[in-house]
């Protein structure tokens, strides 16, 4: 054999060996455009915490797209790197928006988000329940076994109304004007709008820039 061929298949076999290097070097280095993929938030704001980025999802149960971005959260919930911190946080562009940040907070208080959360958006989307009312939101949650009284004592009580004024504030910090939308960090918003993407996407762009703020946490370190 001769010394081109040789070279040619050593040059042919290296190749091979790199490809699938060069292919995750690739897909790890795309860097996402300001103004086309996400948003910067002037300024920026704090967050929850100074020991993992912040990942902050601003969802409206009345909302059909975050209906249909929900399980996209939840299966990211599922593989998210360790070094995210999530937080919900449900927006109130509108007035008629607080009673569902009432119920919200009020099933946190209560510890029951894991029984309220998503069939509250089903009954709504699915089911065509309004839920717009103290009344009838008492009725949901009693028919998914919260105690009435334990529900009404939450529901009015300071710390609620104290989460709900802090979400009004939030989203009006973030420059929300519209849901689902993430904030990264306090620095960055992204939503379907803004990259003209599928939520898929979204998520997409959520990592890529809480890596982003995580290597510079690293560097600072």
């Amino acid at each position: 054999m001769g010394t081109y061929n040789m070279k040619y298949i050593l040059r042919l076999l290296m190749l091979t060996l790199l490809w699938p290097l060069l292919l995750s070097t690739t897909a790890m280095a795309i860097d996402y455009e300001e103004g086309i993929a996400y948003q910067s938030i002037l300024p920026e704001q704090p967050t929850s915490t100074k020991e993992k980025i912040e990942v902050v999802e601003l969802f409206w149960y009345g909302c059909p797209h975050c209906h249909r971005f929900e399980p996209f959260i939840e299966r990211w919930l599922e593989s998210k790197a360790d070094y995210i911190e999530f937080v919900r946080v449900p927006a109130i562009l509108r007035p008629e928006w607080q009673i569902h940040a009432r119920a919200y907070y009020t099933a946190e208080a209560l510890n029951v988000l894991d029984k309220i959360h998503t069939p509250l958006f089903e009954a709504i989307h699915n089911q065509k329940r309004k839920l717009n009312s103290e009344e009838e939101l008492t009725a949901f949650f009693v028919e998914l076994g919260i105690d009435e009284k334990a529900f009404k004592k939450a529901f009015k009580s300071f710390g609620v109304d104290a989460k709900v004024r802090r979400a009004t504030e939030m989203g009006q910090r973030y420059g929300v004007s519209g849901t689902p939308a993430v904030v990264i960090n306090g620095k960055y918003r992204t939503d379907g709008t803004i990259c003209k993407c599928g939520f898929a996407e979204v998520m997409n762009i959520v990592d890529a820039l809480a890596e982003k703020e995580h290597n510079l946490m690293v560097k600072k370190d």
